[in-house]
């Protein structure tokens, strides 16, 4: 089985891949093109950069273990895909004092990834957005954009042709949300979930309303200006905030809370031939 390890600035997103699952919509009523894709297993855990390569592999064999699996038998490849070098490093190092018997695939400057980069300087594209794209264009192809709601807002763009043409970076939801408390010492800090109308009635329903909505309009607005310049686009909404600003959107139509996973997984086969997930 594969390990998919998908490294964020605030979480990391971990995934096994091995056993098909069927098609099924989600929770939110948004349609899935292929199910799972094989995904068996997944967590969200917190990145935290000062990790040892020691206590990453500790990590991983404790959350293995919580499925009943042995880390050094039912893993057969591992593939990474990390926005924080310091992580990065420190995998990489694990890799090779742990597994080095495995075929590895770190998303970088020279992995294949079968997917022409057409940003100005290819190396400065990060490994997740690389496997948004991959992921999204095998799911749905043609063009597409993808919208990653996590620390930051990003919005990558794929050609009918299978090219990245690069996107637009947004500060996400908890960025923004930190910057009103600090710089707003009236205000407090609210549970992010649906207020019962947009217009609130208390400075909690009000803060809600004006991330939520706020954020949702911003998705809608970039990508109504993305689809005047390239034509009509498949929308896909992933990371981990999707689920609350997607079902809100207007120009979301799929929602594929694992596609970076999905990604990494096409991208580690296509530098391993034969590599079994």
């Amino acid at each position: 089985m594969l390990l998919a390890i998908d490294v964020g600035n605030t979480e990391t997103v971990i995934g096994v891949f091995g056993v098909e699952m069927p098609d099924a919509p989600d929770a939110m009523g948004f349609a899935r093109a292929s199910g799972e894709h094989g995904l068996a297993f997944h967590w969200r855990i917190s990145t935290v950069a000062e990790r040892t390569p020691d206590e990453h592999a500790m990590v991983l064999t404790q959350l293995l273990d919580l499925e009943g699996l042995d880390l050094r038998t039912a893993i057969s490849a591992i593939a990474i895909a990390s926005s924080a070098p310091p992580v990065t490093t420190q995998l990489r190092r694990m890799a090779k004092r742990w597994f080095s018997n495995l075929d590895v695939t770190v998303i970088g400057p020279g992995t294949k990834t079968g997917m022409p980069i057409l940003y100005d300087n290819p190396r400065e594209v990060g490994a997740d957005r690389i496997a948004d794209a991959v992921g999204a264009y095998d799911l749905y192809p043609g063009a597409s954009i993808v919208v990653d709601l996590g620390t930051a807002t990003v919005f990558d763009v794929i050609s009918a042709k299978g090219e990245y043409m690069g996107g637009a970076i947004a500060p996400g939801v908890a960025i923004s949300l930190e910057a009103l408390y600090l710089q707003a010492s009236a205000l407090r800090s609210v549970e992010l979930v649906k207020p019962r109308s947009v217009i609130g009635r208390s400075t909690v329903e009000s803060i809600q309303s004006g991330v939520l909505y706020g954020f949702a309009a911003q998705v809608d607005g970039i990508v109504e200006r993305i689809k005047a310049e390239i034509g009509d686009a498949t929308v896909i909404a992933t990371g981990g905030l999707a689920s609350l600003i997607a079902p809100i959107t207007t120009q979301v139509e799929y929602f594929e809370p694992w596609l970076t996973l999905h990604g990494l997984r096409i991208v580690h086969e296509r530098n391993h031939s034969g590599a079994s997930s």
